[in-house]
C-alpha cells in the first residue's frame, strides 16, 4: 500500500515537544494518482517571515499542518535539539499544550527560526 511520510511534532507524556515520523495511508484515487482520504480543515493562511525571524518558546494553538514554500525553517525542542525543513518539505504541527498545564517556557513547546538568506514562506492547513 502507498503511503506519504508525516512528521509530527506532538507533545508527550511528559510535557515536552517531540517528533515522530509517521505515514498517512494513500487508499483513494488511482494507481498513477494515489490520494489520501479526505481530510477535514479549519482554513488555511500564508506566513512570510523575513531573514532574522525566530520565536521563543511556544506551543502550537490548534493542530495544523505546515508545509514550507521557500526558504529554510527550523523547528528546536527543550533538548536542544533541531530539525530544519526546506522548500516541499512539511510536518503535523500537534504540540499542544496538555490539559490542565499552565504554560512553562523551559518545560513545554518548540521554537521556531528562519535560516539562510531568503525570507521564510510557509503555508499553514488547520486540522
Amino acid at each position: 500500500m502507498n503511503t506519504f511520510p508525516q512528521v509530527v511534532l506532538y507533545t508527550d507524556t511528559d510535557g515536552r515537544a517531540k517528533f515522530r515520523d509517521a505515514t498517512v495511508l494513500l487508499t483513494e484515487g488511482t494507481p498513477a494518482a494515489r490520494l489520501s482520504p479526505l481530510m477535514p480543515s479549519g482554513g488555511l493562511q500564508l506566513r512570510e517571515s523575513p531573514v532574522g525571524f525566530r520565536s521563543e518558546f511556544h506551543c502550537t494553538g490548534a493542530p495544523q499542518w505546515l508545509f514550507v514554500l521557500k526558504g529554510c525553517m527550523e523547528i528546536g525542542l527543550q533538548d536542544g535539539s533541531w530539525r530544519a525543513f526546506h522548500p516541499g518539505q512539511h510536518f503535523y504541527s500537534a504540540d499542544t499544550l496538555p490539559e490542565g498545564a499552565v504554560f512553562d517556557p523551559a518545560l513545554h513547546g518548540h521554537r521556531s527560526r528562519q535560516v539562510g538568506d531568503e525570507p521564510l514562506v510557509t503555508l499553514f492547513v488547520r486540522g
